[in-house]
């Protein structure tokens, strides 16, 4: 995620010079004897996946500022996720413990970002590269990207269990839910509605310093 170009400002130079060591430290710790070896290729995979397309596609497309940090902590959420698995995760039971919940709620973050960090990267992708910059249908077909592509996770989700675990249901995280396939697409959508609502004008300002 580090710039080339000797015309942006210092600072942000460093800050996405960060954002690829937090990302790539991230990735080697949570290959350091992860729970399950099996989650932990399906969870995180798609952070080197990721880095990669960005490095290659870095002069032709750089990212702006906002992307690079909302991925970074997409990436972060990804790691940690799959090292411990998302049912296990220590924060994941702080957060059980000091809210009262009945089950570890890391995989609802997980998911909230899932529509959350989707909606900035495709709001980007939409807005350079077709006519929808400035357009008042970016937003609205970037949700439904979003919504659909919760929907495709959630069938990968399905298939892992498949391939990796013959099929049990604990691959999944679930924790007993039946309704957890349900609850993860709700909070990819609002996770991409509040990406949204709350960043696009932020997001656009940052859009018209790429061109």
């Amino acid at each position: 995620m580090s710039p080339t170009s000797t015309t942006i400002p210092a600072a942000t130079r460093t800050l996405r010079i960060g954002c690829l060591v937090v990302v790539a430290a991230t990735l080697v710790w949570s290959a350091i004897r992860p729970s399950d070896v099996g989650a932990w290729c399906f969870e995180t995979v798609w952070v080197p996946i990721g880095l990669v397309v960005v490095l290659a596609a870095w002069r032709r497309f750089p990212l702006t500022t906002l992307l690079c940090v909302v991925l970074t902590v997409h990436a972060v959420v990804l790691a940690y996720g799959g090292h411990t698995t998302y049912a296990q995760t220590p924060f994941g039971h702080w957060l059980q413990d000091l809210l009262g919940l009945d089950r570890n709620p890391y995989d609802r973050i997980g998911h909230f970002l899932q529509g959350f960090a989707p909606a900035i990267l495709v709001r980007e992708v939409l807005a350079r590269r077709s006519p929808l910059e400035g357009s008042r249908w970016l937003n609205p077909l970037t949700f439904c990207v979003c919504l659909a592509f919760s929907a495709f996770w959630e069938l990968l989700e399905w298939w892992g269990a498949l391939l990796v675990k013959h099929g049990d249901p604990a691959f999944l995280g679930a924790q007993g839910d039946v309704w957890d396939t349900q609850w993860d697409m709700a909070l990819a959508a609002l996770g991409a509605m509040t990406a949204l609502l709350t960043l696009s004008r932020l997001h656009d300002g940052q859009l018209t310093k790429t061109r």
